[in-house]
């Protein structure tokens, strides 16, 4: 048989038994029950919703659930006479049970309607009154939206109006109305009794989806029958008139008492009543209380923290709670079933005791796992609550034997227990072990639903917490990949970074910075900043950054440079614009060649006098504006002035004036500091003291070092092939006087190769040679012809491709690029340790 309905009436009685409800029957109303999933299809089907709506349960499940009910609050108008009293006209027919099935309603529903049902044969026994069809059923119905991590979207309670009708007339007088409505379960005598008896009216589930909808139910309103203004008749499993007569016969010997001018009798229900409402009052409030307390931020610590602490004192004295170790990282959602194997991280323990008495035996940050005769383990690999009355000795051995040379039984011994588990989706997250002390009334089966539906609760939370998480992390490491490994030392220069994420909208951003190694022993020094937040502004920025140290690599003067990205950012979108700032840093003519996209201007710090100054630089429209032109400038730098640039993250912040921010920055950026590190902290101290800045920020420092004059060789030889020999020579005898003999025999080598093939391929031009000792030693030769030479595979036989081939062989890097007047062959050799 259908538990929904079994336990609607008690087992042989009524409806439920199949037979006809008679005379001694007459308190037996046959109760149908549905539930309506997520998609709005019936996955419950009551008999008794069999009998009422006449369509047996194989062809109702499955089906829409709006195809089967009353959906419609209206009745015909021809039904005056339909047994909902003389003020049925007054109170309207309501919202119709459709709003419910479309979840419409986030709060209980009940009304009444009629429904035309196939083939409906009387089973009531009673006779329909005159005018009825036999086909046409008047429901009175009660739609609870539940909520969850089950599959269930709705519980539909309904009853027959015609028998409800003849029973009452065949108890009393005729009654003032018939209507649906909701209470407080404590609003009627043996209040207690009907919140355990609850599930019996329910569909089969287990206890655990059973305990959540009776939590619901209890919260948003019990199920009554109002017959008149003041009597109300709970919807119970012995549902029926004998309460209501029992009622009216109370309130009858209280008239007569007062009458007589007598005390009114006592209800030995009362007591209870206030004592049961009460507590379910609190228990609620409880409930409200935790939700507005957790939850109150995306961060996983503080949201673990806010779980913890939300249940101590007021509903346990400890509170441990143990996560999954996907979810402490920050990972993806855990998969599959835990078993003993699954390692658990103890992440919170909030306790009553004496400071201290828990923090050695369970420290937070342990992971261990839990073995199967453990009520953990049951726990969590049923997501359903274990409550444990009293930890009894065995018991307790049984669960300090997981704890290696710690006796945890005094902890734990004669106290009650209660394990909820903290799932979403289905899927379990990690558990809670509540503990009350010995002299603390135990956990009880109230509780077990309290604390079932504060686990639900603080398992969405910690999930939303734990997905933002990891979304975050996901974003970091995909900026974190984007954003370069500069090397501390250029030729000539010396960089430092520092990137620091947002902490108000979100740690992932669009700013970066850059540098780029160019012909020359010059360095491109790049900021940039994507406009807006998230992922799509950090794969934006990767884009043009991948652009600018291509177009970098291609030796781009500034202006062209930006002109460029600026066509390609129109071209990827129009919905992303991006400022940057690009310097390129020429350490042998001691100059900055800049040009700038919307971005804030740099400061140069002399290194003479201490003084500090925002550089003006046109300041251009930002990349993907398109059609506006960019502009460069030429400054003047001498050895140890340093050149700061950041992204707008640093300086603008909310209500204060740009100028004061910027001069700030030029404050601060002219601060001595024992190290260009430091010099980096020293400006995020000054300009961002308290954190909890809005935006990311990007921040570029380099010290402009130069290369002294002494450090640089240069030679022309005009267009004969006997050249290629006076190039070794002056090569040699250069690197003898700056004490880098060891390195003559290759660098001759190599520059006769890149000689001899300049002065066969040049149109006229003579070929120019440089040496330029820094941190390497490079050798670049420079000609009139515009084709760049390759990389050839040269045979036993060919005269070609071998120069090229012992460059690249014994060079520790060589390249070639595009000059004004032709193109620049190079290459570098490492310098002897001294």
């Amino acid at each position: 048989m259908d538990r929904g309905t079994d336990r609607g009436t008690p087992p042989g009685r009524g409806a439920d038994s199949g037979t006809s409800a008679g005379p001694a029957d007459a308190g037996r109303v046959p109760l149908a029950v549905v539930v309506v999933d997520r998609d709005g299809l019936v996955s419950h089907w009551s008999s008794g919703a069999r009998r009422l709506f006449g369509v047996p349960k194989d062809e109702a499940i499955g089906q829409d659930a709006i195809d089967l009910l009353p959906v419609s609050g209206a009745l015909p108008e021809d039904d005056e006479d339909l047994p909902y009293g003389e003020d049925a006209a007054a109170d309207g027919p309501g919202p119709g049970l459709g709003d419910s099935l479309d979840g419409g309603f986030g709060y209980p529903a009940a009304g009444r309607a009629r429904l035309t049902v196939p083939e409906r044969r009387s089973e009531t026994g009673v006779p329909p009154p005159a005018g009825w069809e036999r086909d046409r059923v008047d429901v009175l119905w009660w739609a609870y939206p539940l909520v969850g991590p089950g599959r269930e979207r709705l519980l539909v309670l309904a009853a027959d109006a015609r028998a409800l009708y003849h029973r009452e007339q065949t108890d009393g007088p005729l009654v003032e109305r018939i209507a649906p409505g909701f209470a407080l379960h404590t609003d009627f005598p043996g209040a207690a009794d009907l919140a355990r008896r609850l599930p019996e009216i329910l569909p089969s589930m287990s206890v655990g989806e059973s305990a959540r909808i009776v939590g619901q139910v209890l919260e948003l309103g019990y199920p009554v029958l109002e017959f008149s203004q003041n009597d109300r008749v709970p919807v119970t499993p012995d549902w029926g008139v004998a309460r209501r007569a029992e009622r009216r016969a109370r309130r009858e010997r209280a008239a007569r008492a007062a009458a007589e001018g007598l005390p009114a009798p006592e209800d030995p229900d009362d007591e209870g009543e206030d004592l049961e409402h009460a507590a379910v009052r609190e228990r609620l409030e409880f409930l409200n209380e935790v939700s507005g307390r957790i939850g109150t931020s995306l961060d996983l610590s503080r949201t673990i923290a806010e779980v913890s602490r939300a249940v101590v004192p007021r509903f346990t004295d400890v509170a441990g709670t143990y996560l999954r170790e996907q979810v402490v990282a920050g990972e993806g959602f855990p998969e599959g079933v835990p078993d003993t194997t699954t390692l658990w991280h103890r992440v919170a323990v909030e306790h009553t005791d004496e400071p201290g008495r828990w923090d050695d035996v369970v420290p937070v940050g342990e992971a261990m796992p839990f073995p199967a005769h453990t009520p953990f383990f049951r726990c969590m690999t049923t997501g359903e609550p274990v409550l444990v009355p009293r930890v009894d000795e065995r018991m307790g051995h049984a669960i300090a034997s997981q704890f290696e040379k710690r006796d945890i039984r005094p902890l734990i011994t004669g106290r009650s227990l209660l394990v909820v588990p903290l799932k979403a989706r289905d899927v379990v997250l990690g558990f809670m072990i509540l503990l009350r002390h010995p002299e603390r009334a135990e956990f009880d089966d109230m509780d077990r639903v309290t604390g079932a539906e504060l686990a639900a609760r603080a398992g969405l939370v910690l999930d939303n917490a734990r997905m933002y998480t990891y979304q975050e992390s996901v974003a970091e490491a995909l900026q974190d990949s984007m954003l370069p490994r500069i090397p501390p030392r250029r030729a000539g220069c010396d960089i430092a970074t520092r990137y620091l994420p947002g902490t108000l909208l979100g740690r992932v951003g669009g700013d970066w910075f850059d540098s780029v190694k160019l012909p020359g022993a010059r360095t491109a020094l790049v900021v940039g900043d994507v406009m807006g937040h998230g992922l799509d502004s950090a794969a934006m920025m990767g884009q043009l950054r991948t652009a600018v140290q291509t177009m970098a690599a291609l030796d781009l003067p500034p202006a062209q440079l930006l002109r460029n990205l600026d066509d390609l950012a129109q071209r990827l979108g129009d919905t992303y614009l991006a400022t940057c700032l690009y310097a390129v840093y020429d350490p042998v003519a001691g100059e900055l060649h800049l040009a700038n996209a919307g971005h804030i201007p740099p400061v140069l710090v002399r290194a003479g006098d201490g003084r500090s100054e925002l550089l003006d630089l046109p300041t251009g429209a930002p990349i993907g504006v398109g059609g506006v032109p960019f502009e460069a400038v030429h400054v003047r730098v001498g050895p140890g002035d340093r050149l700061v640039m950041c992204t707008d993250g640093l300086v603008e912040v909310r209500g204060e004036d740009i100028g004061v921010r910027l001069a700030a920055l030029c404050e601060s950026a002219a601060h001595p500091a024992a190290s260009m590190d430091d010099a980096c902290d020293t400006i995020i101290r000054a300009l961002n003291p308290r954190g909890g800045r809005k935006d990311d920020v990007a921040l570029l420092m380099a010290r402009l070092n130069g290369i002294a004059p002494g450090d640089v060789a240069e030679w022309t030889f005009p267009l004969d092939p006997r050249e290629a020999a006076r190039a070794r020579a002056v090569v040699r005898e250069q690197l003898h006087d700056w004490g880098l003999s060891d390195l003559a025999y290759p660098a001759e080598l190599m520059v006769c190769e890149l000689v001899t093939n300049a002065l066969r391929h040049s149109h006229g031009r003579p070929v120019a040679l440089r040496l330029v000792r820094g941190d390497t030693l490079l050798c670049e030769v420079d000609d009139d012809d515009h084709e760049l030479p390759t990389l050839l595979s040269a045979g036993p036989g060919d005269e070609a491709g071998r120069g090229l081939r012992v460059v690249s062989t014994l060079a520790r890097e060589w390249g070639t690029s595009r000059t004004a007047d032709g193109k620049s062959v190079r290459f570098e050799l490492t310098l002897p340790r001294r």
